[in-house]
């Protein structure tokens, strides 16, 4: 007898209702592609719950690629048995011994399969009897017990579970639409990229390369941030944007306070084109109300002005401390705070406006034309997909 099996547990996907069965096939889906490296191991799907067949594997590393996958509430390592009550007894009685310095216990049957003979509270008490009776120096406590046994008397099969570890929640990646991620190299874009996955996102990546100003460390850093988002969902393609020229031309040509504000402006116009290239259906960034000049309201306002994607902006309004701790949690701490400048701190005007009008931004773009330099920008786009494990491909895109 052993623990063969990984059970996975639901949250928020179990409240879709019709819609669910779309959210557990992308899961199931999810899952397969994580633990691929394992090929023995299979995802199996019961009704209310999800398995990993682990087929002789060892369950640590299989259970620390499950911890990572958005849409999981929990999951336990399980003993799969019949619907016996001998059997049933004999593996609660393995599970127990397995966790050697438990000294109270608690049994709690949930009886699925209504077809079997004894209810779950009578359950609880032939279990609890049984295990009694065969072990020593422990004793049942229901209110604070050491250890809790589960079990799940389904119709197919019974499932014994001895703890259980929380999962990240959330939605399958992939449940919810692709969003392009505004991604700086500083702290907090990459979490935003990690809390809009969370959401069900799958994300592309943007990236505005200033060359010779921002190196190609700087580069790899982004690349290297976005290796660690892999982990938590699928493969996400970054699109490099050679953006020296276009933003020399925005200090050189804008008023200085005006200068920051057009240049995200032109940051987005080039992000909706690749959005609608790649069939993307929103922008996400890592603003956070008041942090910055260019993340005012009235800032916000006149540069969402061109653009008609939706923006997702899951810092808004989230103090600094959080986004550091959850930028430490997910693994992207220590690589957003090494010290290679992105093209949005190498031209820092001295009195950045606060409050910039529409009708002011407007009026100086209208007295240049950038046409030809976004043109070049985007026709010069660099497209690198990352997964989880290495670089799977670099090349020059040609959808533009």
């Amino acid at each position: 007898m052993q623990y063969d099996y990984i059970l996975i547990r639901y949250g928020e996907m179990a409240l879709k209702g019709k819609n669910i069965k779309q959210f557990i096939i992308r899961l199931q889906e999810n899952i397969q592609q994580k633990i691929k490296e394992f090929p023995d191991a299979k995802v199996k799907r019961t009704q209310g719950r999800m398995f990993v067949l682990l087929n002789g594997h060892d369950p640590e590393p299989i259970m620390d690629k499950l911890r990572k996958i958005f849409g999981i509430h929990s999951l336990s390592l399980a003993i799969k048995v019949d619907n016996d009550l001998e059997k049933i007894k004999e593996a609660a009685l393995y599970a127990l011994k397995k966790n050697e310095d438990v000294r109270k216990f608690k049994v709690s049957v949930k009886r699925i399969a209504k077809d079997f003979p004894v209810r779950s509270q009578e359950m609880n008490q032939v279990l609890g009897k049984h295990l009694l009776t065969n072990t020593e120096d422990i004793t049942v406590d229901v209110h604070h017990p050491d250890l809790e046994l589960k079990v799940e008397i389904r119709l197919e099969a019974t499932y014994i579970t001895s703890s259980v570890v929380p999962g990240l929640g959330g939605l399958p990646v992939g449940t919810s639409g692709k969003s392009l991620l505004l991604l700086s190299g500083g702290i907090d874009s990459p979490v935003a990229g990690y809390l809009a996955m969370k959401r069900g996102v799958q994300l592309e990546a943007i990236h505005f390369h200033s060359p010779p100003f921002t190196s190609e460390r700087a580069k790899q850093k982004v690349l290297d941030l976005t290796k660690q988002l892999t982990k938590y969902g699928k493969s996400i393609k970054v699109h490099i944007v050679p953006f020296t020229k276009l933003q020399q031309e925005i200090f050189r040509e804008m008023p200085d306070d005006y200068a920051m504000t057009i240049m995200r402006r032109m940051m987005f116009r080039i992000s909706e084109r690749v959005c609608h290239n790649e069939s993307i259906l929103s922008l996400t960034t890592g603003e956070n109300l008041g942090q910055v000049a260019s993340q005012t309201m009235e800032s916000m306002h006149a540069i969402n002005e061109v653009t008609n994607y939706p923006i997702i902006r899951p810092l808004i309004a989230m103090d600094k401390q959080d986004v550091i701790r959850i930028s430490e949690e997910i693994g992207t701490y220590e690589t957003s705070i090494l010290p290679y400048e992105d093209c949005c701190t190498i031209f820092v005007p001295k009195s950045p406006k606060t409050k910039p009008r529409k009708e002011k931004v407007n009026y100086y773009e209208s007295k240049y034309d950038f046409t030809a330099s976004i043109e070049e920008a985007i026709n010069g786009i660099e497209t690198i997909k990352i997964n989880d494990e290495k670089k799977v491909e670099d090349s020059f895109t040609d959808l533009f």
